[in-house]
């Protein structure tokens, strides 16, 4: 029977884990457990101490990404577990991410339902994202933000050094399993409301959102989203030259500079796709 690590990343979540423990220890008594303290200020440490819960610990704040790929290096199960620290994820669900794991799955992501959402905001920005995601992928993507995962630790780890220090690396991770050939599954499950207070910040993370839509294509197929968007361009250019030409029988700098951004954009596009080629290329 494969061995399994529950890693969870942690900052400032000592109330949190301190209801959370004894329940994951409940449900899953043989399975080894890692908090990874991210910087945090409370007595996380201790508590992971007085729990026999191994703790790794950071003397300042590295990222929640950073701590899942702490995390996963000193973990010694086949199997990885990943959930957040806050209590939102139920580790009674543990049990169905890896059975659906066993039936031939690489990678099983607890999917949220609506009613799950953390606001309205993140409902919808999260819908936008699992729209683009299963656009690009061909696959249904069911929830690709969910930090509520199992996969499997060898194949995971192929990928630590693409993922980022941030909150974003359950989309790093998702798509990369996509564009290796590797087969996800998702398992509906109900979030909780977290204990505590966010870490996210709404004003400070809009941009990291914004980014996450161009690394969903930049880490599947660039062509997928570079393309159409040299096409618009090429479209603009051409329909602003055709009014320009009919009313004043020229050639306007507004059509032209649509049309040098087709080519540019294009050719971005074709970089980025050579280097997302090499990028998931495995030397023998």
């Amino acid at each position: 029977m494969n061995r399994l690590s529950i890693i969870l990343p942690a900052k400032n979540e000592a109330p949190a884990l301190a209801q959370l423990l004894p329940r994951l220890r409940a449900a899953q008594p043989a399975a080894e457990i890692i908090v990874v303290d991210d910087g945090s200020t409370d007595d996380t440490r201790s508590l992971c101490a007085s729990s026999g819960v191994m703790c790794l610990s950071s003397p300042y704040s590295m990222g929640n990404g950073a701590a899942i790929k702490r995390g996963a290096r000193a973990a010694t199960g086949d199997v990885l577990v990943f959930m957040d620290g806050d209590g939102q994820h139920d580790p009674a669900d543990i049990a169905r991410l890896l059975e659906k794991l066993g039936q031939g799955y690489d990678m099983v992501v607890g999917a949220r339902d609506w009613g799950s959402q953390a606001g309205v905001g993140r409902g919808l920005a999260n819908t936008l994202y699992n729209w683009l995601a299963t656009r690009m992928t061909g696959h249904p993507v069911a929830d690709l933000t969910s930090g509520f995962r199992a996969v499997q630790a060898e194949k995971f780890r192929e990928f630590i050094h693409l993922l980022p220090n941030g909150f974003s690396y359950p989309t790093t991770s998702t798509m990369a399993f996509f564009r290796s050939a590797y087969a996800v599954a998702y398992v509906p499950i109900q979030a909780a409301q977290r204990i505590g207070k966010s870490h996210i910040k709404p004003l400070r993370d809009g941009l990291r959102f914004l980014l996450i839509i161009f690394k969903i294509a930049t880490l599947y197929s660039p062509l997928k989203l570079f393309v159409p968007t040299s096409a618009a361009f090429f479209l603009l250019g051409s329909a602003n030259y055709a009014w320009t030409y009919f009313h004043g029988g020229r050639l306007t700098n507004g059509s032209t500079l649509m049309w040098s951004a087709a080519v540019i954009v294009f050719l971005i596009g074709l970089v980025s796709e050579q280097i997302t080629a090499l990028t998931y290329r495995r030397d023998a």
